[in-house]
């Protein structure tokens, strides 16, 4: 991410910056008139920022999805992704450079990392540059790995970039209902080696 130039000054939508928590923001869906700033954002953050165009074609896709963050009343941060049968694919993850470090990014994160389930969609994929250490530390931090190197991913650039992976870790009550399954499972095994048994 690219710390950019800001002309907000030192209380933003109400709140000390100084004060400012991850806990403090809530996601929500995207809309249209977020677009003005999630730009404004993009444009801080990024060498190569997409346009108003890009985030629409993309956005166009039905399995295209774009959340905001909002600290107070305004956006602080958003993020764009794409649904696939088992995986969640981050496309875009930006948080205004006057928000970040204060786990804006990490909240936003939360929400996609609590979609994954065993049984669906399992995992997060996402590409970042070679070059953004600040993307590698943070994404690494959440708990995602680098599993292979994308040659000349970038069309602008052609820098590589690291492909990383976010796997779904079970959760106890997932567990314990894969537990339950298997004895299930078992009990119908029993009974139909077992005549007697059958239909209790």
């Amino acid at each position: 991410m690219k710390l950019g130039k800001t002309d907000l000054g030192p209380m933003a939508v109400g709140i000390p910056l100084h004060e400012i928590k991850g806990g403090d923001c809530w996601v929500r869906w995207m809309i249209r008139r977020d677009m003005p700033r999630v730009l404004e954002i993009e444009n801080r953050c990024f060498d190569n920022p997409w346009t108003e165009d890009d985030f629409i074609r993309c956005l166009l896709h039905r399995n295209c999805i774009g959340m905001v963050a909002e600290v107070g009343d305004g956006t602080s941060g958003f993020m764009i992704y794409e649904l696939h049968k088992n995986r969640l694919h981050l496309l875009s993850l930006a948080v205004d450079p006057i928000y970040q470090r204060r786990g804006i990014g990490s909240v936003m994160l939360r929400k996609l990392t609590n979609k994954l389930s065993r049984d669906r969609r399992n995992r997060i994929m996402l590409e970042a540059s070679e070059r953004n250490l600040d993307a590698h530390l943070f994404f690494r931090k959440i708990g995602f790995k680098a599993i292979s190197v994308l040659k000349d991913f970038y069309d602008a650039s052609k820098d590589d970039a690291y492909l990383m992976q976010f796997k779904h870790v079970q959760t106890e009550e997932e567990i314990g209902a894969s537990m339950g399954t298997m004895g299930k499972n078992h009990w119908f095994q029993v009974s139909d080696d077992n005549p007697q048994s059958q239909g209790r």
